[in-house]
């Protein structure tokens, strides 16, 4: 259980104090208005005193605003803070995500937790170690750089027996240290007067320290967002129109539905409010609603992309262009194209949505698994008319996520319910809520060209993704009207416009990358977009890598071979050629000469992609069954750089499980629809991989890097699974899957159409 009454910590003045300059995303210039910046409540990131506190125990609490969407940061977190500090990790815990307790770091988002997020948290535990060095060698009257720390205790090196805990140091009390904020760097670059330790003097950073929430998790005694519950709590459900075009015309009574204490229908928002969750869910069912008849005004499904394609664009912007691309295509002696396609995919999470909210007069309680606890703060005050200070969100660990899913929605539907009775309210989706209605991954079409000399050499590289606007797509839960609630109490949402390109460090002489953005008719679809782990990067990595595997089948060149004459820089080389080493990958053109038209057949795949400043290289072989159509992955094996590793065993889960998701996401996930609204809301006509088909083994190499920054690890083995599995596929049956995801009809159909090998 939760304790609803969490005060809020009381900061500090700090005039007179040491200053230490260190930088933070998203709070550049903030250093003399950084307490008003960050709003009323939430603690000042120019306070030592903000980021961690020390008890009488000398017991460590790390305060941030990133949050652990399963993948083990809070353990990371812990090993960075103990390394700095010098103290066991055992003595660290993290508070994650408290809008009251951490200061506002702009959430989690592009695999920056530890890349970025964890930079303030490292320069603040090297400050802090810094400090009590100083009170120590006041205390023992022995210079600061005669005195050791060991598990805490500070003691000085000619004599050990002179010592002092951390707890007998300031447990319990202020630092009352400033900290400047200064403009930031893309990797989040520090300056301080205290400098956080070398790599070469790390003794917990770079070893795989156990994960830190394991334990209670499989003890069965870890509280997830659905354990919460609060005192006088009542139970929601919200009911949804057929489709978001639709708007309510009349709502009937709560006659004759037990234990139901209130029914809200405000615009387009109709719910219920009972006493137990079984009431609400059958209120939610039996209640009369009437509804207008508006359909969507949306393509068929069968010809999405040929009409997201036949679109006009509204924008058009070349992301990156070198040399005369035109010119070098007019001069080759061949050129290649193809055509690839995404489909919109769900979050789908295991456990659906849920939310917990207590609003009264004079402030409102949020309990969420949201991935951006301070962007929500602003989002409920907005839906509930609040300063974003009498809003309190308080992060609870979910089900995972891996972008905006559906749990900012579900605290929307939770504060709307509960501001209507003046009593907590706990609103938890069903299956179909969570699939029919979270945010999904919008769908990409990829075209991609190339020009050659007679010798086989690429002259000209042309690329271009389309995808829809970003009405569409809510950046955030920043603003009421960007969650569903808001939607249907008709406020007004704000999305971005952003072209996505593939990412790549190919050398080609002559080459463009164009991102399309085409009309988004957003009022009147029966689907909402939103981001999706790595967004829209599986999609572009898709048409990239799967067409550089083309190049290189039309040249009757290795894969490998050809995407190593293209990259020069060191690291791209080395991930490319640890992967294609470790997985035993012997030279030869795809597909393979000795490819059957019967039976079951088998190949090897592969395909590399940077995202940001992590580099992955991928290898899939798989198995398929050519008159079933059935494609199941043997191995994967990848290679991963992204530069110092913090927990070597944390990593590797992490990569594990962005490749078993990344398969399902590649072999199985493809979101259905009609004019009636989304048709995949279960298991069955949205089925995700299952245990016995995950891959049979899964090997990865890691590249630690001391001599760089920590890089993301979130997403980046997730964009390049697709095109290795598709580029397998190929070497086994000489059959071009271009559409996503390869479902065993699809896979048939390709066969079908295959011209090689020759009979």
């Amino acid at each position: 259980m939760i304790n609803p009454t969490l005060s809020r910590r009381r900061l500090f003045a700090t005039g007179g104090a040491v200053v230490v300059s260190f930088a933070i995303p998203g709070l550049a210039g903030r250093r003399g208005d950084a307490a008003a910046s960050s709003g009323p409540g939430v603690p000042a990131p120019d306070a030592l005193d903000s980021w961690l506190e020390i008890g009488p125990d000398g017991r460590v609490s790390v305060f941030t605003d990133k949050v652990d969407l399963g993948m083990g940061v809070s353990t990371a977190f812990a090993q960075i803070a103990a390394e700095e500090l010098d103290v066991p990790v055992r003595f660290v815990s993290i508070v994650m995500g408290d809008t009251a307790r951490t200061p506002d770091q702009g959430g989690v988002g592009g695999s920056t937790s530890i890349a970025v997020g964890a930079v303030p948290v490292r320069q603040a535990a090297a400050e802090a170690r810094r400090v009590l060095v100083g009170l120590a060698a006041e205390r023992l009257g022995v210079a600061a750089d005669k005195l050791g720390v060991r598990d805490g205790v500070v003691y000085a090196l000619d004599d050990p027996a002179q010592s002092a805990s951390y707890g007998d140091l300031i447990g319990g009390r202020r630092f009352n240290v400033a900290l400047t904020v200064q403009s930031t760097s893309q990797n989040g670059g520090v300056t301080g007067s205290a400098s956080p330790k070398a790599p070469n003097e790390y003794k917990i950073v770079g070893t795989s320290v156990p994960r830190i929430d394991i334990p209670a998790k499989a003890a069965g005694a870890f509280t997830y967002i659905v354990d919460v519950r609060v005192p006088g709590m009542l139970h929601g459900r919200v009911i949804r129109p057929p489709v978001p075009a639709a708007r309510l015309v009349s709502v009937g009574s709560a006659d004759g539905l037990p234990g139901v204490h209130k029914i809200v229908a405000k615009g387009s928002f109709v719910g219920v409010v009972a006493d137990t969750e079984w009431h609400a869910i059958q209120a939610a069912r039996n209640l009369k609603v009437t509804w207008s008849t508006q359909r969507a005004t949306w393509p068929a499904m069968a010809d999405l992309y040929t009409a997201m394609w036949a679109m006009t664009p509204t924008t058009r912007r070349v992301m990156a262009q070198i040399g005369d691309v035109d010119g070098a295509m007019r001069g080759a002696a061949r050129t290649i194209d193809a055509w690839y396609a995404w489909p919109f995919q769900s979050h789908a999470m295991m456990g659906p949505s849920c939310a917990i909210a207590d609003v009264r007069d004079r402030g409102a309680t949020i309990w969420s698994s949201t991935q951006h606890p301070h962007q929500l703060q602003r989002g409920i005050a907005d839906l509930l008319g609040l300063a974003p200070g009498a809003v309190h969100v308080i992060w609870v660990e979910g089900s995972g996520s891996y972008g905006r899913a559906g749990m900012d929605d579900a605290a929307g539907d939770a504060a709307i319910l509960s501001q209507a009775v003046g009593r907590p309210v706990r609103v938890q989706w069903m299956r179909a809520d969570e699939t029919g209605w979270d945010p999904k991954g919008p769908p990409v079409v990829v075209s991609v060209r190339a020009g050659v000399d007679a010798q086989g050499n690429v002259l000209a590289w042309d690329y271009v993704a389309r995808g829809f606007s970003g009405s569409g797509i809510p950046a955030g839960a920043t603003i009421g009207g960007n969650m569903l609630a808001g939607q249907f109490l008709g406020l007004p949402a704000r999305g971005f416009d952003v072209p996505t390109v593939v990412q790549e460090n190919y050398t080609f002489p002559a080459k463009r990358k164009t991102g399309e953005i085409v009309p988004w008719p957003q009022d009147g679809s029966p689907l909402r977009t939103a981001n999706l782990r790595a967004p829209s990067q599986p999609a572009t990595t898709f048409g990239g890598e799967s067409f550089v595997d083309e190049m290189a089948a039309a040249l009757r060149i290795d894969p490998v071979d050809l995407r190593l004459r293209y990259l020069r820089n060191p690291r791209d080389v080395a991930v490319v050629r640890a992967a294609a080493q470790h997985a035993g990958w012997a030279s030869r053109p795809s597909p393979r000469s000795d490819v059957s038209r019967l039976g079951v057949t088998t190949g090897r795949g592969f395909a590399y992609a940077p995202r940001g400043n992590t580099l992955i290289a991928t290898v899939a072989e798989v198995e398929v069954n050519q008159a079933t159509g059935q494609v199941h992955v043997t191995r994967l094996v990848l290679a991963h750089d992204c530069g110092l590793i913090i927990n070597p065993d944390g990593l590797r889960g992490t990569i594990e499980a962005n490749l078993i998701q990344s398969t399902s996401r590649a072999l199985k996930e493809e979101v259905r629809f009609g004019p009636a609204g989304v048709t995949s809301v279960d298991w069955a006509t949205y089925p995700i991989l299952r245990a016995p088909e995950a891959p049979d083994r899964i090997e990865i190499v890691l590249l630690n890097r001391p001599d760089l920054p920590p890089y993301g690890a979130g997403e980046p083995a997730t964009v390049a699974t697709a095109p290795a599995i598709a580029n397998a596929i190929f070497d086994a049956t000489g059959a071009r899957l271009r559409t996503v995801p390869f479902t065993p009809e699809r896979v048939k159909a390709a066969l079908a159409d295959r011209t090689w090998p020759a009979a």
